[in-house]
Formats: C-alpha cells, sequence, structure tokens
C-alpha cells in the first residue's frame, strides 16, 4: 500500500510539473540586449519550459549553434552584420561628435532622428522576414506558444504576438527616447522631477535643468514623430484596420524593466511594471589559472578592471596610448579587454585580453576600480559586488547610466572625446583612494541584494503569470483606453471653464441689466 501511495504521489508531480512547463516565443535584441535576455530562457529551460528564439540571418551576437538547448528558428533578411555595425558606429561617431548639451540639443535630436530612419528600414526588414514568411508563421502557429518575451528596442514582437493569438510581455532598459514607455506603456512622468531619457540630468533639478528637461521631452516627441509615424502606418498595413504603434505596444501584459531601486530614481510607476535589474548578476567564480596569477601579483595595490563593452573593439592609436599612458602611472595591476594593437605606452601594470571574466574579476576581493563605458550590464555587475566606477559613457544610454551612478557618489565621470591623460588619472585615483565612492558602491550593493525576491525570480515569475493566467489584464491601467485629451482632463477643464465663462456672463448680463433698470429708474425721478 505505501509503495502505492507513492507512486500515485510521483503521478501526481509529474501532471502538476507538465502543466507548469509552457512554451515560450523569444523576440530578441542583438548586442547586450541579447546577453540579458539570454539569462531569462536559460532559467526559463532550467525550468523544464520549452524556448524558441526568432533569430534573423544576421546575427550580431546570437549564435544558433546545434547543440543548444534552445530552439532557434532562423528567417532571411535582406541585409548583412555590416549595415547594423554602420548604423551603431555612425550612433557613437553622434554621440562623441554631438554630445546633447543645453545649446546643442535641437541639432542632436535631428541627427538622431536621422539614424532611426536607418534603423526603421532595418527593423521593418526584421519584421517582413518574420510576418511575410507564410511558411515560418504556419509552423510558428502549429508550436501553440504560451507567451511571447519581447525586447521592444527592436520593434514588432508585439505583431507577431498578436499574428499568433498569444499574450506577450516586454524585457527592456528603456526604449529610444524612452517615448514607448510614456505614451504606449502610460507610465507618469512628471518633468520637474523625472529626467527626460538621454538628458544625463538627476531627479533633482534646478530651474536651468527642468528647463532643459522639459525641451528634452518636447523634443524627443517632435523629432520622433515621423519616425512613430512610419510605424503607426506599418502597423496599420499589417493588421489591416487603422491603429497605431502605441495602441498595439500598450497591450503589452507585463514590462520588465531592467533596472531597480539601487539604480532608479524615485518616481511613479505602474503594476504592470516590474523591475528585474541584475537579473543576471551572480556570485564571482574562481578565475583562470594564469589570471589569478597575475591578479595575485598586484599585493596589496589590488587591480583595476578595465572594459568598454562588447560593441566598442578598438581604439585609434592616440587614444589608446593616452589610455595606456594613464594605467602606467597607478600602483595596481589593469586587466584591459581590448582588441586593438598593443598601444606603445602600456605600462607593465597592464595586460590585455581579448575577453575576461567580468563578473568574476569585480567580485575578486582584489578588484579595487572598474572602468567601465557605462552599459547597464557592467554597471550592475558592479553594484552586485560593490565596486566604484570610472565611466567612459561613449553613446545610447551610457551617459545617462553614468549619470545615475555618479548622482548615488558610486561613480567619476571622464569625457571620451576631451579626455587627457591627467583626466583618467585623477578620475581613477579618486574612486580608489577616497573612501566616499567605496562606501557608496558598497551602500547600493547592500540595497540590491536585500529584496525579498531575486531580480531573475521576478522576471521568470511574471512570465510564468502571463502564461497561467493568459494574460495580466487586471495590471493594466484604464490610461489605455482614454485619448490624450481624456487622460489629461483637458475635456473636464474645457467643461469646467465653460461653465466658470457661462456663469461670468450670465452674471454679468444680470449686473448690466440691474444697472440699467436702475439707470432708468433714478432719470424717471429727476424729471418727476
Amino acid at each position: 500500500m505505501s509503495q502505492k501511495r507513492v507512486q500515485l504521489l510521483v503521478l501526481h508531480l509529474t501532471l502538476v510539473g507538465s502543466v507548469l512547463c509552457g512554451n515560450v516565443l523569444i523576440w530578441p535584441t542583438e548586442g547586450s540586449h541579447w546577453l540579458n535576455i539570454k539569462i531569462i530562457l536559460e532559467e526559463l529551460i532550467q525550468r523544464n519550459h520549452t524556448v524558441t528564439v526568432l533569430v534573423s540571418t544576421a546575427p550580431l551576437f546570437i549564435n544558433s549553434s546545434a547543440d543548444s538547448p534552445v530552439t532557434f528558428e532562423l528567417f532571411p533578411v535582406p541585409f548583412g552584420k555590416h549595415e547594423i555595425d554602420s548604423v551603431i558606429h555612425d550612433m557613437i561617431s553622434l554621440w562623441l561628435s554631438h554630445k546633447p548639451t543645453s545649446l546643442t540639443l535641437w541639432r542632436f535630436y535631428k541627427e538622431l532622428g536621422k539614424l532611426y530612419e536607418r534603423l526603421f528600414k532595418i527593423n521593418m526588414q526584421l519584421c517582413d522576414g518574420v510576418l511575410a514568411n507564410q511558411q515560418l508563421l504556419a509552423k510558428l502557429r502549429r508550436g501553440r506558444f504560451d507567451v511571447l518575451v519581447s525586447d521592444p528596442v527592436t520593434i514588432c514582437g508585439d505583431l507577431i504576438a498578436l499574428n499568433l493569438g498569444i499574450p506577450f510581455l516586454f524585457t527592456l532598459r528603456f526604449t529610444p527616447a524612452s517615448t514607448v514607455e510614456r505614451h504606449c506603456g502610460k507610465i507618469p512622468s512628471p518633468a520637474s522631477y523625472v529626467p527626460a531619457a538621454l538628458s544625463e540630468l538627476t531627479d533633482r533639478m534646478p530651474f536651468g535643468d527642468r528647463v532643459k528637461n522639459v525641451l528634452s521631452y518636447l523634443l524627443q516627441d517632435y523629432i520622433f514623430q515621423s519616425y512613430w509615424g512610419q510605424w503607426d502606418s506599418y502597423y496599420s498595413k499589417i493588421l489591416g484596420r487603422p491603429t497605431t504603434l502605441c495602441e498595439i505596444m500598450g497591450k503589452a501584459e507585463m514590462w520588465l524593466i531592467r533596472t531597480y531601486w539601487d539604480f532608479e530614481f524615485p518616481r511613479p510607476y505602474l503594476p504592470n511594471f516590474e523591475f528585474v535589474g541584475g537579473l543576471h548578476c551572480q556570485p564571482a567564480k574562481p578565475l583562470p589559472e594564469e589570471m589569478e596569477a597575475f591578479v595575485q601579483s598586484s599585493g596589496e595595490h589590488g587591480i583595476v578592471v578595465f572594459s568598454l563593452g562588447s560593441m566598442v573593439k578598438n581604439l585609434t592609436e592616440e587614444k589608446a596610448n593616452l589610455i595606456a599612458a594613464a594605467l602606467a602611472q597607478i600602483p595596481q595591476k589593469v586587466l584591459w579587454r581590448y582588441k586593438g594593437k598593443q598601444p606603445a605606452t602600456l605600462g607593465p601594470n597592464t595586460k590585455l585580453y581579448d575577453w575576461i571574466p567580468q563578473n568574476d574579476l569585480l567580485g575578486h576581493p582584489k578588484t579595487k576600480a572598474f572602468i567601465t563605458h557605462g552599459g547597464t550590464n557592467g554597471i550592475y555587475e558592479a553594484i552586485y559586488h560593490g565596486v566604484p566606477m570610472v565611466g567612459i559613457p561613449m553613446f545610447a544610454d551610457q551617459p545617462d547610466n553614468i549619470a545615475h551612478m555618479k548622482a548615488k557618489g558610486a561613480a567619476a565621470e571622464v569625457d571620451f572625446s576631451s579626455m587627457t591623460t591627467d583626466d583618467l588619472l585623477g578620475a581613477l585615483d579618486a574612486v580608489i583612494n577616497e573612501a566616499s565612492y567605496k562606501e557608496s558602491a558598497l551602500r547600493l550593493s547592500r540595497i540590491h541584494h536585500d529584496q525579498p525576491t531575486k531580480p531573475l525570480d521576478r522576471a521568470v515569475f511574471w512570465i510564468e503569470f502571463v502564461m497561467r493566467h493568459k494574460g495580466a489584464k487586471h495590471l493594466r491601467p484604464a490610461s489605455h483606453s482614454l485619448t490624450w485629451y481624456q487622460y489629461h482632463c483637458l475635456d473636464v477643464v474645457a467643461f469646467l471653464l465653460g461653465c466658470a465663462a457661462l456663469g461670468l456672463f450670465v452674471v454679468a448680463r444680470c449686473c448690466l441689466f440691474c444697472c440699467g433698470k436702475l439707470g432708468r429708474t433714478g432719470r424717471k425721478r429727476k424729471r418727476e
């Protein structure tokens, strides 16, 4: 009898497991975004979900190897990797040559708008690669997916989900100019204390900064109006009815934001927005033997970890020599991820690597500082391990990210375009030797670790939640069904102003009537 009960229990557990297993479709974004979403899909696989990734024939980082537990559905596109690399190169050049200031905002956003025109063409070709491929769509329908997880920096995941009749959710840091979250996600963004994306402002803004912030919001909306208008036309064509990008993107069940309050400034959010920042971070693992020996040779001075991310492969010879000369003057050993030509000024304390185990190095007890371009993934690894930073931001969200870390006291910043050897040396000396930077980094680390659940568990929970309940409509605010004038109560304001005007008109007419009557009475008495 006991054996039968055990068998029955095992059967029940097996059935429960099979019920909870889902079929997940991924619409990713390339570059560092893929490195982040890859962690989510690996955890989904660990929990016995089936994961399928849609990937084009021109991937940058996505490796569709045959031995992977992930199913990759490849679709053809009429462009190659060089076209994506070209846009990224031009975007970096734009930031370095036209860094936005109060006086150059218009020119910067105008040039950025031109870049997004090129991105639109590439993105639309990605969309057509799936939506115009009837054979692939039929195969996906047969797959009976439960949910689609999309990175909205590459637009179209929502259209694919609607075509397949499944719920979808987003995972992102923020979208271009952050207009999608504000207008499509309906996040409240008071310009008085919520800094616009790309503005490099904090939540403590004096009058001049608030002027810049308001202008940033207005310019973003104006410059990108044409870009979003093209998407409105495309979405209407695909769905066969008049619609807009925001109407469709606003149907997302959840928005998984890859930050947390250790990074963000306090601001209003909505119940279908969940913070999952740092979901890729983990305890440090042992270093390779040769690398560990180099680290240990640093003695009491420790090491500095230096990486400008996966998108910046090399520097000009002049810039590389400038950086190497600064690094040669510090007592710490330096591990520099760099694929370019070895700088002539490279010191004996600096070692170049094509690749470094960044998370494991940042978690090493001898690490004193992290020189970073300001990518969200690297910043969160530094927060996780409590390492102060020297930021050399280059493009996109990187200047904003470093501005956040500076405001929280955990980083110093060096301008890449105008940087001198002394600038970098001074920033390194401050971050390593001034105790406040380390204390701030450790404070952020304590905040990050002091959460009721791990960020990765939260991300997977909400994906599974959407699968279990076929969506999360109860978390979606009613603002999605309101027009812009209803959202801002402009119709109510117009009605109340009309009532006030009518009231004033009636009072004025009554006064005029009474004054006229009194005047006539007075004249009559005078004649009598």
